[in-house]
Formats: structure tokens, sequence, C-alpha cells
């Protein structure tokens, strides 16, 4: 198969996304490519360029229990699913691209053969989104690339070197980030031994970041016992409002021991961004259940902010996947912050996140 291997693309390498035609000779007739669906707002990024924001050769996987996934020859372009081919789902998840639709801007490149005896359409693009004998009553069963992860996806021990290979050499860390990554994964082991010195190593922990100016310890349990109602707090929070994220501490304050309010985990990737103050992306509302397929409904509000995502430093058996996944935040953990006179000037160097 002709396409670029994405071992030779790296983070801001510029590609040319392939033609419709050239692609749908890609395809099977379920409009996918070693398990991979092509959807159907990919199209329009048909012929245009993007730089490579990260490579795909790794991923987690949220349709079982969180793990660690390898992926053949593919990447991340900074482009979000719009959810309008999935019932207005919104939670923009990253799209992976095989690296068999992409060329790379600049060298000279075979058009793309097919990748197997394809017989797609258009059409069949748009038909592929919902399930075959979807029932009715509970609306359909939609097939997106998160609920397929697992097809076009293999294992991947954490404990593989090689995937942090090529997590350095792919551009998706630096080395430093790398070597901070490790050393906290390693620190964290210890922790978890149950050896007896818990308390203390996290109490040394947090005086090391607070000196340095960084993240305290993330891993940390809730103070409300399971089983007793969280707290709830609306602030009705719409689109482009500004907000600070509130200190883990209080946050704490709001979770069981299973770190949930009302059944939403506080995941501990959300721990950079406490403290900071970020604008409102969307109200959630709609998503839909990666397990099941079906569009679901958030009983209690929860809203996505700008350039919050997770970037897999903290959790295990996933550090450093690139998916980029955008948490969804309680109303409870947040303020509301009111904008300044002059809203052109830049963001305060104290509301941006810090380091890790």
């Amino acid at each position: 198969m002709s396409g670029v291997r994405s071992s030779r693309l790296r983070v801001g390498d510029w590609v040319e996304v392939r033609s419709k035609e050239e692609i749908l000779r890609t395809l099977d007739r379920n409009a996918r490519l070693d398990g991979l669906p092509f959807t159907p707002q990919m199209l329009q990024y048909c012929g245009r360029r993007f730089r490579v924001y990260k490579s795909a050769h790794k991923t987690c996987d949220t349709v079982n229990p969180i793990r660690g996934r390898r992926v053949a020859d593919a990447v991340h372009l900074e482009l979000r699913c719009d959810g309008a081919a999935y019932g207005g789902c919104q939670a923009a998840c990253l799209l992976f691209w095989k690296t068999a639709w992409l060329k790379p801007v600049g060298t000279s490149d075979d058009p793309a053969r097919p990748a197997q005896a394809g017989s797609c359409t258009e059409a069949a693009v748009f038909a592929s989104t919902v399930a075959d004998g979807s029932s009715a009553p509970d609306g359909p069963k939609y097939v997106c690339q998160a609920t397929q992860l697992p097809e076009f996806t293999s294992t991947l021990k954490w404990w593989n070197v090689r995937q942090y290979i090529d997590d350095y050499t792919s551009g998706n860390v630096t080395l430093g980030q790398l070597s901070r990554g490790l050393i906290f994964a390693s620190y964290a082991s210890v922790l978890q031994a149950g050896i007896g010195v818990g308390p203390a190593l996290r109490w040394f922990y947090d005086l090391v970041q607070r000196f340095r100016g960084g993240v305290p310890y993330p891993r940390r349990s809730g103070r409300i016992p399971a089983g007793e109602q969280t707290p709830l707090s609306t602030l009705d929070l719409q689109p482009g409002e500004l907000v600070r994220v509130r200190t883990h501490r209080e946050i704490l304050a709001t979770l069981d021991t299973r770190n949930c309010n009302r059944g939403l985990m506080f995941d501990r990737e959300m721990v950079p961004y406490c403290g900071g103050v970020y604008v409102v992306k969307t109200r959630l509302q709609r998503f839909i259940d990666e397990k099941t397929g079906k569009l679901c409904s958030l009983k209690n509000a929860a809203v996505i902010l700008e350039d919050v995502t997770c970037r897999a430093r903290y959790s295990d058996c996933r550090m450093f996947c690139p998916r980029s996944i955008y948490p969804w935040w309680r109303e409870t953990w947040l303020e509301r912050v009111f904008r300044p006179v002059d809203e052109t000037s830049e963001m305060p160097a104290q509301w941006r996140m810090r380091s890790p």
C-alpha cells in the first residue's frame, strides 16, 4: 500500500489530506481501513493541508477498562469530531488519520492504491455511522472511531520500552517530559507498594513541587464516604465565559472515595489545571457511550474548557497517550471569573497551567 508510514511523520510536519476519490479506494465496504473508520466529517478536509499534531502510534482504550493500545500507521491532526453525524455528540474527540489518507507536503509521493478490495462510496461513509439493525425505540447504535478503537488497535503493555522511544523520536514528548514522567511513575510505584512511608513520601513530593511551582501529588482520594451524596452547584456557565478551577484540596472535598461527584470522575490528569483560569468551550449535554454506541445525556451539568486536555502524565498504563481527550468539569469544581475591562490584554501568567 502506498502512503507515508507513521514512523516518517513527526509532530509539526505538514501533510495534505488525499482527495475523496483516493481515500475511498483505500476503504472496505464499511468505510474502514484496517478496522479504523473514515468518518463523514473527515470528508471536508480532503485536499487541505494541516500540521501533524501528534503521532498516534499508541492510544488509550476507553471502551474496555482503560489500558494502552498500539496503533499502526496513524497520526492525529489538530482536528476533532464535530458530532454532526453522531446525533450531536459533544465529546469532540481527536480524529485518527491513517497515513495512507495523507501525503507529505513538499515531497514526491505516489497516488494511494487500494489497501484492500474495497467498494466504498461516499454514501457508504455516511451509512457506516450507524450499526446495522439498530433498534429504533431507544435510538440508533452509533459507530465511530471511539467505539471501534479495540478493533483497529492491538495490545500494548506499559512496560514496553519501545513506545517511550517512539514518544520521543516522533516529537510527541521532549526528553525532559519523558524523564519527568518516568521519574513520577517510579515514585508513584513506591508509594503504591504500601510499605508504610506513603504519607511521608507524598509530603516530600508536595514540598519539592511547591518549591519549584509544580503540581502537588495528583493521586489522592476524595473525602466523602462512598454512598453519601456529593455536593452539586449550578453556575449555568455558557461558552466564552471565564472560569477559575478550584484548588485540588477544594475539589477533593466534593468527591467521594472513588473520586466521583454524582457519578462523574475527577481524573488525576485534571489536577495540573487546578487554580488556573480558562475559557468555557462547550456546555456538555450529549455524548456517545463508547461501550454501547448509544447517545446519552448527562443528568447534571458539566462543561468542557478550551485547550484543557488530558496529557496522560499521571495515569497508570497509558503514560503519554496522545489522544488529548477533553475532561468534563462539574460546575461545583469551578468559579466564574469576570473579564477585565481590557479584554484584548493577554491572560496573566499566573492564570496559566502550572508545570508538571
